[in-house]
Parts: C-alpha cells; sequence; structure tokens
C-alpha cells in the first residue's frame, strides 16, 4: 500500500502540478486507511471470538474438574464416616462385652457372698451357743471361787479396787517423791547460789527505825505550857499540824497521834523545837510548824533523790521522787519502808545480773514495788493499786507496772522481772530482824496455822513453832500410812498457800509414829 502511495505521488507531480497531486494523494491515503482500519476490526473480532472460546473452553474444563473434586471429596468423607461408624459399633460392641463379663462376675461374686453370708450365721450361732456355754462355766465358776474365799463378786472387787488404790497410791507417792526430789536437785542448789549471793552483797541494818510518836518534855509543867490559857496552844497545834496531841499522866512526855507519818513527823519537829525554845504561843506555833514543815519536805526530796542514787537509777519522775522520800517515814512492822524499797531493789539488781536480765529494769521495779504505800493513807484502795496507779500516771514501764502489781500475787507473775522482786520482797521482809510483830497478829497468824493443820483429817494434834516458820503435825498412824504422809503434806501446803499471807516460807513437817509398849513381869 505504501509502495502505490509512493507511486502514485511520484506520478502526481510528473503529471500535472502540485494540487492535482495533492488530491490524488489525500484520497489515496484515505483508502488506505480505510483499509487498514477494516482489516484491524476483521482481526479484533477474530481475536474476541477466539479468547471467547478458549474462556468457554477453560470454564468448562474448571467445571468439570470442581465436579471430579468434590466427588472425590464426597466419597473420601464417606468412606472416613463408614469406617467411624465401624469403629464406634466395634467399640460399643467390646464394652457391652465388659459389662456382660462384669454382670456375670458379680453374680457370682453374689452366690459367693450368699454362700459365705450363710456359713457366718452358722458360725454365729455356734460362737453364741459357745458363749453360752463359758458364761455358764463361768458362772459356775465365780460360785465356786465365791464358796472358797468366802467373799461375793461385790466384796472380791471392792476388794481388789481398794489393794489397786493403795498401789497407785504407793506409786503416786513414791513419784510425787522422786519428782519432788529432782526438782529440788536441779533447782534448789541454783536458787540458793543465787539468792545467798544476793543477800551477801547487800548490808542492810539490823531492825529498821520505828515511827516516832511520843516527845519527851524537861518536866512535866510543861505540858500546862503546851496546854496554854483554856487550851489554845494544843488547838492551834493541832489544826496547824493535823494532829492529835495526847497529853496524859506519862511523865515528862506527850504522845503524837495520826495516821499520816509526815505529818506526825512536822509536828514531832515542831514540838521538840517549841520546848527547846519555851516561848509557845499560837504566833510562835505556826512560825515553827512552817518552819516544820518545809525542813521535812526538804528532807523528803533529799532522801528521795538519795535512794535514786544509791540505786543507780536514771529518768525518775521528780514526783516519783518526793513520793519515794515520803517512804523515809513509813513504816511496816517496824521497818522503814524506804529502806526496804532499796534493799528489793539491790536484790532485785543483783539477781537479774546473775542470770543476764537487764538489771536496771529489775531494780527500778524493785525500788518503786512499795510506792503506793506513801499515800495509801490519803487514796483509797491497796498500796498495790495506788502503786500501778501512780505507775501508769508517770509512764513507768508496763515490766515496772507489772512486777509491782504482782508483788503480793494479786495476779500471776508474768515476767522473771515480777519474779524476782517478789523473791527479793520476801528476802527482805523475812530476814532476821528486819521486822517486828505485834503479839496480837504473832498469836493470830500461830492460831491459824494450827487451825488449817488440825482441819485435816486423821490430824491428831499441831503446833506451830519457830515464829510462824514451820508447823510440827502429830498424825494417827491407824488413819495416814508412810505414802500419804506425802499427799498430806502438800495438801496442807497448799491450803495454807491459799488462805494465809506471811513473809517467806512455812515448813510443813509431818510426824507418824508406832509404839508397842509391854511390861515384863
Amino acid at each position: 500500500m505504501d509502495l502505490m502511495y509512493a507511486i502514485l505521488m511520484a506520478a502526481g507531480s510528473l503529471v500535472g502540478g502540485g494540487a492535482v497531486a495533492g488530491i490524488i494523494a489525500y484520497r489515496a491515503g484515505g483508502k488506505h486507511r480505510q483499509k487498514v482500519a477494516e482489516a484491524a476490526i476483521g482481526s479484533a473480532e477474530a481475536e474476541a471470538e477466539r479468547i471467547l472460546k478458549d474462556a468457554h473452553e477453560k470454564a468448562e474444563a474448571s467445571r468439570k474438574e470442581a465436579v471430579v473434586k468434590a466427588k472425590d471429596e464426597i466419597y473420601r468423607l464417606r468412606n472416613e464416616s463408614e469406617k467411624e461408624i465401624k469403629e464406634r459399633r466395634a467399640d460399643v460392641q467390646r464394652q457391652e462385652n465388659r459389662l456382660h463379663q462384669k454382670e456375670e462376675t458379680l453374680d457370682r461374686k453374689m452366690e459367693n457372698y450368699e454362700k459365705k453370708e450363710e456359713k457366718l450365721a452358722e458360725r454365729v450361732k455356734e460362737v453364741e451357743a459357745r458363749m453360752a456355754d463359758a458364761e455358764a462355766l463361768k458362772k459356775s465358776q465365780y460360785e465356786l471361787l465365791e464358796r472358797l474365799s468366802g467373799f461375793t463378786q461385790e466384796q472380791a472387787k471392792e476388794y481388789l479396787l481398794n489393794s489397786l488404790s493403795q498401789e497407785l497410791e504407793h506409786e503416786k507417792a513414791v513419784k510425787m517423791a522422786e519428782f519432788e526430789a529432782q526438782l529440788k536437785n536441779d533447782a534448789d542448789q541454783r536458787a540458793r547460789n543465787l539468792i545467798s549471793h544476793a543477800i551477801q552483797r547487800v548490808a542492810a541494818d539490823q531492825v529498821a527505825e520505828a515511827t516516832v510518836s511520843v516527845v519527851a518534855l524537861p518536866n512535866d509543867e510543861m505540858k500546862g505550857r503546851i496546854i496554854g490559857r483554856e487550851g489554845r496552844n494544843i488547838r492551834a497545834i493541832e489544826t496547824l499540824t493535823g494532829i492529835d496531841l495526847i497529853i496524859d499522866d506519862t511523865p515528862e512526855a506527850i504522845t503524837l497521834s495520826g495516821f499520816d507519818p509526815v505529818r506526825r513527823e512536822i509536828a514531832r519537829i515542831a514540838m521538840e523545837r517549841l520546848i527547846a525554845d519555851g516561848r509557845i504561843h499560837p504566833a510562835r506555833i505556826e512560825e515553827m510548824v512552817n518552819k516544820a514543815r518545809r525542813e521535812v519536805e526538804t528532807t523528803i526530796k533529799a532522801e528521795g533523790e538519795r535512794a535514786i542514787l544509791e540505786t543507780g537509777l536514771r529518768g525518775i519522775n521528780p514526783e516519783i521522787v518526793k513520793l519515794l522520800g515520803r517512804l523515809r517515814y513509813r513504816t511496816s512492822y517496824g521497818q522503814n519502808v524506804l529502806q526496804h524499797s532499796m534493799e528489793v531493789a539491790f536484790l532485785s539488781g543483783i539477781m537479774a545480773s546473775e542470770l543476764g536480765i537487764d538489771p536496771e529494769i529489775a531494780r527500778r521495779a524493785g525500788l518503786l514495788h512499795d510506792i503506793g504505800k506513801s499515800v495509801d493513807h490519803q487514796v483509797e484502795g491497796s498500796h498495790i493499786e495506788i502503786g500501778v496507779d501512780i505507775a501508769r500516771k508517770f509512764k513507768e514501764s508496763e515490766a515496772v507496772v507489772h512486777a509491782i502489781q504482782a508483788h503480793h500475787g494479786d495476779v500471776e507473775a508474768q515476767t522473771v522481772v515480777a519474779c524476782l522482786v517478789q523473791a527479793a520482797d520476801a528476802i527482805s521482809a523475812a530476814r532476821p530482824g528486819a521486822r517486828r510483830e505485834n503479839l496480837e497478829n504473832y498469836i493470830k497468824r500461830l492460831e491459824k496455822l494450827e487451825e488449817i493443820a488440825n482441819s485435816f483429817e486423821g490430824v491428831e494434834n499441831s503446833f506451830a513453832i519457830q515464829a510462824g516458820r514451820e508447823v510440827r503435825i502429830i498424825v494417827r498412824p491407824d488413819k495416814v500410812n508412810d505414802d500419804q504422809m506425802i499427799i498430806l503434806a502438800r495438801e496442807i501446803a497448799k491450803k495454807i498457800e491459799g488462805n494465809m499471807d506471811y513473809p517467806g516460807q512455812i515448813k510443813v513437817n509431818l510426824i507418824r509414829e508406832n509404839r508397842a509398849v509391854d511390861y515384863a513381869k
């Protein structure tokens, strides 16, 4: 086509010029393009038909392939289902076989059990028959024994129980004696060493001073001057001091009476100075009483500080120091309470050191254990309750408070410090020469001891000796044997502990004696 187009162009240019040649060339190009377009359209249609044919063929092939695959999958699933069904049927068959076997086994066992039950029933009947025979034989033997021994069954049983009770009582007494001996071997020596060591290291005075209540006069004429005109002087003294003056027939002496030891000391000092000065009238009395009061307050403070210094304590509240100083004028059975408190502090501290415990806490508790006695005549309650309140008020530790609370056994001691204060208090109060006891209380204590001892069955008589520190008890030998003596001694000691208050310890000494007397003629 290009070649013809070129030939025409050349011919046109040769034939006639430019315009004709251009027209011819244009027409010839248009026809050529038309032919080219028609040819392209025809080839595109053919290609489209071919593509559609290929697509139809491929779709048909894919469909056939999918159908084949689906059939294969269905066949595979059908085979698997049939296989699983066969397996389950086989499993069910096996289980049915096992159940059938178990049923057969159970049936056989039931048959065996029934046979055994029948045999057991026969054996039970045999045993019951034998038991009946044995019971009859036993009854005949009892009757034979009763005829031979002369005891009925109840009498024989009572005899055996009594024999067993005596044997057990003997063994109990022996065990108690062995146990007590072991405890003494283990504990007594240690306690003796500890307490004796503590006592040796404490230097204490014999017989602490008693409260001064008598003022000596140079002559009996001084009594009239003390009374004064219409009794104005004695009224002034009693009003200012709170102490009663007893002026009686006692030669050259007057007695000061009052429950407050500090007031009594103030009155004593004021009276001695008034007597020495000789000028006795209300104004002078007031002046001397005020001076005596200041002097006693100074002494109280000094005595409290001395107690703190000697016991080596720190951090004591100043109010407690004053209360300690007031104990200087307080006595118990003739023993000065401040001196007693210091002794208890020393003993407690020494024993605590020996045991490896903080000695300062023990000394503190020992010094303050009787602090309630400084104001027990002003505040209601026992000196223990008052002491506990004071210690808590001034922020003392719970260890100190508990030791104060337990030092007389009102509550059970829960700490080692409380036990040490108890022991030290007993040692200080019970040591020879520490206290005086009035005759009436002394006799009552001895009578109470003998009364407790005599209240027990088998006691013939009892005697309290050694100032009530030992009670000797004579028992009836036909009522109390040697083994029962140990138990009886313990029971009497327990009752004494529960019903009496006493310093130190009381020895319970039982005496049993059999005597056979005859005369050769």
